[in-house]
């Protein structure tokens, strides 16, 4: 059986069966060749330029690059050097850097191990030569983790103190017979000595014994010295430990802040030849977006969607703070389109109605900071493969590992994170001010995703989830799973300070390779009862990067319309996907709000996971500069930009707590009085969230078999009705076949009705009202028993 990487190889071309690599050359220190390494399962082995210099190990693409670019460097001095087979070695420094080698031919390889192997031993003894505390811990060992480290480093100081303590009891019982034999040897030369011989035998006789008298005071006094040096050693341990660990964590850190510098070099070398690539001719263009795909190595954890960073739909430019006194004469360059809204706009934040602090409401209950840390368990793929094996698709149970311990209802509940936006919307007095606020919230529901790369649990059918916060903020919300097949959640808000949030979602998603696309389907609505104002916008598609390998990250791309259904008026939101070529920042959002004339009123911009911002515009023009395909891009005349919305800051620690915010936190929190159905109370959830994720496999696995079992007997109900209002004559057999073929189902959701929307037509599920009242009354006997 082939070597799998001898087999990623051969897939590669043959590349490696007819070698044509130069010989390394050494020069002086310096050891340079060309090897092939180890990049990714679609690259397989792929030819690099090392260069072995000063006991670093450096790689490059090619030798041009040497001057410029380093595509990785590990220090040979902490590094272990193992072979794997004729050709194949490895070089770890027992961290993040792994390079997997392989030589083109026995040979080769041999003379890398050499060079490497003295090279190693030449940095460890530089290091030790110019470490003054000295290490007495072996070279290969990793940084410690917290809590694990210091423990293992405390047991090699008391081993090596234990055997150093033993060494000297050896010395000291070697000393006692010394001492006896040489107190034997001196009563022997005594008895020669009387013997009072002439000559040169006295003399012999006389330096034989100040000699054994030398010999025992020097054996005397070196186990005094081992003795003293044990309980020096002893007395000083810990700060010597101390010392050495906070050299070795700077150590660590400065290695880790190097390795990041050389990376944001290279990024932003290869970002500014794209850049000029971009502005090239239409042949270059082609030829840049060609060479995208040779660009990306191995060192880059991300993939990127567009080769160009696209041009801008506008262009703003600050407005004379005293503009709007001015008259409205044309201004050269520029068409008089001066907006005619309240004056009281014109540098001063969105106008809205004060509310007394009589009316703030104070929180009743205190909620939790914290949940149990994250398990640091490892996922073994090939046990969750070998598990699969022979079963159908939609029977595969996926691990927990790969969720987070709240429910797509929950999550659906975390777009009220930011709440407050539509209680400013709420008592704006402009439909343009009010859609201002009510497009922050729909980009705010976002800055919850940008580190949450765990995936929420798929409720089942009849799962519900309130959030009841009428006490603090005013609003109470509640999401039912009213669908399995697609699987849709219906979600109502109800608040008292002057808005209703409803939206129904049904999530599709595409795997592509080496990232996920999640499409969500459905219209999300806002109305207001001030002005009887109804919005309504749809959600962006949302991508998970390196499904495969690296690590995770998410963006969101896409566009949205805003729509004021009462107005006319209208925000058209752009969430520009990542682009490695961008000059711009990452996660960019811009947004126009207009009237139903198409007049632009306010530019939004900001990113989807910290701010948005919001300017006046006092003047628009079809005159700027053209597009990259010819298009004139609108420039508008801006006041001073204002924030409308800024991210609040995670909780201390959340990156050991799936990075939740503060209301994520609460969401799963056991509250009394809720539904049977309730999130909160769904068992393998609660048990991922306690860390015990083997129970909790067992028990997700359970719930889901039990919710099988229940369609098919609803499934074999609706049949049933269905073959018993037809008579018997007009059921022949393929009528049968189809019957006992086709998924009927007769389910109706507990608190939410089938309709069709009035606004845009689509058939939707809505709060058809009881949920609170039941709650008042406690009586839940018409809720199913789903856990």
């Amino acid at each position: 059986m082939l070597d799998y990487h001898e087999t990623c190889v051969e897939s590669e071309g043959g590349v490696m069966s007819e070698p044509k690599t130069p010989t390394p050359s050494p020069a002086g220190d310096t050891y340079k060749g060309w090897v092939f390494k180890w990049t990714n399962y679609i690259k397989g082995y792929q030819r690099r330029w090392f260069v072995l210099s000063n006991g670093l190990l450096s790689y490059y693409r090619t030798q041009a690059e040497m001057g410029h670019t380093c595509r990785g460097t590990i220090n040979l001095a902490t590094a272990t050097i193992t072979v794997d087979d004729a050709c194949n070695f490895v070089i770890s420094n027992g961290g993040t850097q792994t390079y997997h080698l392989k030589a083109s031919c026995e040979v080769e390889r041999q003379r890398w191990i050499t060079a490497l192997e003295l090279a190693k031993a030449k940095a460890a003894r530089m290091q030790a030569e110019s470490d003054d505390s000295g290490d007495d811990f072996p070279p290969t060992s990793a940084p410690t983790v917290p809590g694990q480290g210091g423990a293992s480093q405390n047991s090699e100081v008391q081993s090596a103190l234990r055997t150093l303590g033993s060494k000297v009891e050896d010395l000291s019982t070697c000393n006692d017979l010394i001492s006896k034999h040489g107190t034997a040897l001196q009563r022997s030369l005594s008895e020669l000595d009387s013997l009072r011989l002439t000559g040169e035998a006295g003399d012999k006789i006389r330096q034989v014994t100040e000699r054994a008298t030398l010999f025992r005071i020097t054996s005397n006094a070196m186990i005094n010295a081992c003795r003293d040096f044990l309980a020096l050693a002893q007395a000083h341990s810990k700060r010597w430990q101390k010392a050495l660990q906070a050299e070795r964590d700077q150590r660590v850190r400065l290695e880790e802040t190097l390795e990041q510098l050389a990376k944001q070099h290279n990024h932003l070398e290869r970002a500014f030849r794209g850049a000029a690539q971009a502005n090239a001719t239409a042949d270059n263009k082609s030829t840049a977006g060609s060479r995208k795909g040779e660009a990306s190595d191995e060192d880059d954890d991300n993939e990127f969607f567009d080769a160009m960073e696209e041009a801008p739909e506008f262009i703003t430019v600050p407005a004379d703070p005293q503009f709007h006194k001015r008259s409205s004469s044309n201004i050269s360059g520029f068409n008089s389109e001066i907006c005619p809204d309240d004056q009281s706009l014109n540098d001063e934040p969105l106008a809205m109605n004060q509310e007394s602090p009589s009316q703030e409401l104070v929180p009743l209950k205190k909620r939790r900071t914290r949940i149990p840390d994250k398990p640091n368990y490892s996922l073994n793929l090939w046990s969750i493969m070998k598990n699969c094996i022979g079963k159908e698709l939609s029977k595969i149970p996926m691990p927990v590992n790969f969720n987070e311990p709240i429910s797509m209802l929950q999550r659906l509940s975390e777009d009220l994170e930011y709440h407050e936006l539509l209680d400013k919307a709420a008592k704006c007095h402009n439909s343009l001010e009010q859609l201002c606020y009510v497009a922050a919230f729909s980009v705010s529901s976002y800055s919850t995703t940008v580190y949450r790369t765990g995936k929420p649990f798929n409720p089942l059918l009849g799962e519900t989830y309130e959030l009841d916060r009428l006490r603090e903020s005013g609003y109470r919300s509640l999401c039912e799973q009213v669908s399995h097949h697609p699987p849709a959640a219906a979600h109502h808000v109800i608040s008292d300070r002057g808005w209703t949030l409803r939206q129904e979602i049904t999530v599709a998603s595409k795997f592509r390779g080496k990232y996920l696309s999640i499409m969500p389907l459905g219209t999300i609505h806002a109305i207001f009862e001030k002005g009887e104002h109804h919005y309504t916008w749809k959600k962006v598609t949302t991508t998970v990067h390196n499904i495969i390998v690296g690590k995770l990250w998410i963006d969101q791309s896409g566009e949205i319309d805003v729509v004021n259904h009462t107005t006319g008026d209208r925000c058209h939101l752009k969430f520009a996907p990542y682009s490695y070529f961008s000059r711009d920042v990452a996660r960019k959002v811009t947004g126009v709000v207009m009237d139903k004339t198409g007049k632009a009123h306010y530019v939004l911009s900001g990113t989807w996971d910290e701010k948005m911002e919001f300017s006046r515009v006092m003047q628009s023009s079809r005159g700027g500069e053209n597009g990259t395909e010819g298009k004139q891009k609108t420039v508008y005349q801006t006041l001073k930009a204002r924030e409308v919305w800024r991210r609040n800051p995670l909780p201390d620690g959340a990156e050991t707590m799936y990075y939740f915010t503060a209301l994520a936190l609460t969401l799963n929190e056991t509250e009394e009085g809720v539904s049977p159905t309730d999130s909160r109370r769904r068992p393998d959830q609660r048990l991922m969230e306690d860390g015990r994720w083997d129970e909790a496999n067992a028990e997700k696995q359970r719930l889901e078999e039990k919710q099988r079992s229940v369609r098919r007997e609803r499934e074999r109900e609706a049949a049933s009705q269905r073959t018993s209002s037809q008579s018997e004559e007009a059921v022949d057999e393929d009528s049968d076949l189809s019957l006992k073929s086709a998924h009927h189902d007769n389910y109706e959701a507990r608190w939410f009705s089938k309709c069709e929307d009035q606004i845009t037509g689509e058939q939707v599920h809505l709060y058809k009202g009881g949920y609170w009242e039941t709650k008042d009354r406690g009586n839940w006997e018409d809720c199913p028993d789903i856990f």
